[in-house]
């Protein structure tokens, strides 16, 4: 064993990818002036980097930004470019990626255990793509408690911001929200800024003046050309390793076209190396869904699982995947008396009750959009209704499970017929800090392109539902506020907003009589997501709090996986922060690092000269390889 010991401290770290190009005509990312982007087709034979960042997101580019300045890094994105598809850089378009469920939509759909409806990305850029867009930090106390030092993080931060970060313009909407959050005692009045502090703020957003999206893609700017190269639509089927125990041989990578393994017949194979080095990695960026998801079908996870889809076991690590969260949301629409703006989140309410309290307006949430072609009239798209349409799914109107193209046809047609007054107006919402109910991620099959089935347990714990009751009765405070009856009816009380919220068809859960009398039974039957869903790949069980992955060398986890709650009121800024180098002890930027294998088992994964870790990349049309041949 000694000796083992000291030869996998003397071997160099040696890591291959190998990968199929994508037969597609698709171009070069189009508004950007980004060289180093190109689509996987185009990638050579073979080549060598320093590091391979999987997962183009919210993480991977800034992180991918940052190695580039010293490193040559490679980037795989799954899917394609976010300049290429207007709708994500428009904000009163913010609703019809969301809604669109095709092959080709930036976002993946998935419908959690519990029965929420929820959305993944699968864009370069990530979920800053997709989302709502408020931009706000992380407490110091949060900092703190994960170990980041506070000053790197802010230098962190203001990197981030210098680039994707605005104030936003508040209209009337947002400005009745503000002035009835205070009025209803959250206190004080913090004014705009960035930090997470009690009260009543304006936070950033990262959409411009113009409403224009600026999104973690845009931190690629950051990169040294030379020192980055991007591939779009590469996917990432496994990690394959070679391990070596007691009695064990070394596992040599299996050529592609291996079942169990990879198998594409899309187009040429391409492979590409970690240059030799103690420091080079592999960092997996993947998202709270995708990184657990690829570390099981890479072999490291529960054992018990993995052998029941005939998944080599590599390393016997039963916390992946477990401690999921996703913070509730809860939400109720206010009609309004007067035309409202189109409005994202802009204000929030940081509460002292474990709450917090942001609101939306505007033609996202259901009015008609309206294109003009420059001759003098204006072309109405076909309406989409925004957070109501029968396509987006959440506060949709046609049931998820009685969504089919006839159903949604029907309903769209209905609704074109309606006055746009009759949805004017906009939501006011209640998200709770932590979640303390947690829950867990598992495969349904072998196929990374297919989503893992995940529970997230809303209200298991009984302070949630607490929670979400207390935030609750703040709305209905700002509701009745003098500083927001321009934007109420006089005749609609609370109760009768309540049941109307409660009629929308949001999740797939049943609904109960109760609805507007128990605000209880309210936050159960109305649970949706505000897509700030984490863990699977915690600090301190999965990774070491250098973001390692514990029993394994050159491998590091860094995305919202990691987290165990959700940092501030929103976690993009931090996701996007932790691109760059924030706190003391992560040698992510040293040529020099060290790397220790943490023997959590008899069999240890460990590196070996002219093998090391494999990664085994498929870059195909995700609708060529059916599920069931995964």
């Amino acid at each position: 064993m000694a000796t083992d010991q000291l030869f996998s401290r003397a071997m160099s770290a040696f890591v291959v990818t190998s990968f199929f190009a994508l037969l597609c005509s698709s171009a070069q990312a189009r508004g950007t002036n980004y060289t180093f982007v190109k689509d996987a087709a185009r990638a050579p034979d073979v080549s060598y980097y320093d590091y391979i960042v999987i997962g183009g997101g919210t993480a991977g580019c800034p992180l991918a930004a940052t190695l580039s300045e010293r490193f040559r890094v490679l980037l795989l994105e799954r899917r394609g470019s976010p300049y290429d598809d207007e709708r994500i850089g428009d904000m009163t378009r913010f609703a019809d990626t969301l809604s669109d469920t095709s092959a080709g939509s930036p976002t993946q759909r998935f419908v959690s255990e519990d029965g929420v409806i929820n959305s993944r990305p699968r864009v370069l850029g990530g979920g800053s793509c997709i989302k709502a867009g408020f931009y706000t930090l992380a407490g110091d106390d949060y900092v703190r408690g994960v170990g980041w030092d506070l000053g790197k993080a802010t230098a962190a931060y203001r990197w981030v911001e210098d680039v994707v970060a605005f104030q936003p313009e508040v209209g009337p909407w947002q400005a009745g929200l503000q002035q009835g959050l205070l009025e209803s005692g959250i206190a004080p009045d913090n004014g705009f800024t960035y930090d997470h502090v009690d009260g009543t703020k304006v936070g950033g957003s990262i959409f411009d003046a113009d409403g224009r999206r600026h999104t973690a893609a845009d931190l690629l700017r950051y990169a040294r050309a030379d020192g980055l190269d991007v591939l779009l639509r590469a996917r990432v089927a496994k990690i394959l390793f070679n391990v070596k125990g007691q009695n064990t041989l070394f596992r040599k990578p299996t050529p592609g076209g291996a079942r169990g393994g990879v198998h594409d017949s899309a187009g040429p194979m391409h492979k590409a190396y970690l240059n030799a080095g103690h420091g080079n990695e592999v960092i997996l960026s993947a998202g709270a869904m995708g990184s657990p998801q690829l570390l099981m079908l890479s072999g490291v996870g529960p054992a018990d699982h993995l052998s029941s889809f005939g998944i080599i076991l590599v390393h016997d690590q039963p916390a992946v995947g477990q401690g999921m969260y996703d913070n509730p949301m809860n939400a109720i629409y206010v009609p309004s008396s007067t035309p409202v703006e189109v409005s994202l989140i802009q204000v929030v309410g940081i509460t002292e009750l474990g709450t917090y309290i942001e609101g939306a307006s505007g033609a996202n949430w259901g009015a008609r959009h309206t294109d003009s072609s420059g001759d003098g009239d204006d072309h109405r798209r076909p309406r989409n209704f925004g957070m109501f349409s029968p396509q987006t799914g959440q506060l949709a109107t046609v049931p998820p499970k009685q969504c089919t193209p006839e159903a949604i046809a029907r309903a769209a047609e209905a609704m074109s017929q309606l006055n746009d007054t009759a949805f004017r107006g906009g939501f006011i919402l209640e998200k709770i800090i932590g979640p303390l109910s947690t829950g867990h991620l598992r495969l349904r099959n072998r196929n990374p392109d297919d989503n893992p089935a995940v529970t997230f347990n809303y209200f298991s714990h009984p302070e949630d539902l607490r929670r979400c009751v207390a935030g609750l009765s703040v709305i209905e405070r700002v509701i009745q506020s003098s500083a927001f009856e321009n934007f109420t009816y006089s005749d609609f009380s609370v109760e009768m907003l309540l049941n109307m919220t409660a009629s929308y068809p949001v999740n797939l859960l049943p609904r109960h009589d109760n609805d507007s009398k128990s605000l209880e039974q309210y936050c159960k039957d109305t649970v949706m997501t505000i897509w700030h869903y984490h863990g699977g790949c915690h600090v301190g069980r999965v990774v070491d709090n250098e973001y390692r992955v514990l029993g394994v060398d050159a491998l590091r986890v860094i995305d919202g996986s990691t987290f165990n709650a959700s940092p501030g009121t929103n976690p993009q800024a931090t996701v996007m922060m932790l691109g760059r180098d924030p706190y003391e002890g992560f040698k992510l930027l040293s040529a020099t690092v060290q790397f220790s294998v943490v023997p959590a088992a008899k069999k240890q994964a460990t590196l070996q000269k002219g093998f090391g870790y494999m990664i085994n990349q498929i870059i195909r049309q995700l609708s060529d390889v059916p599920s069931e041949e995964m």
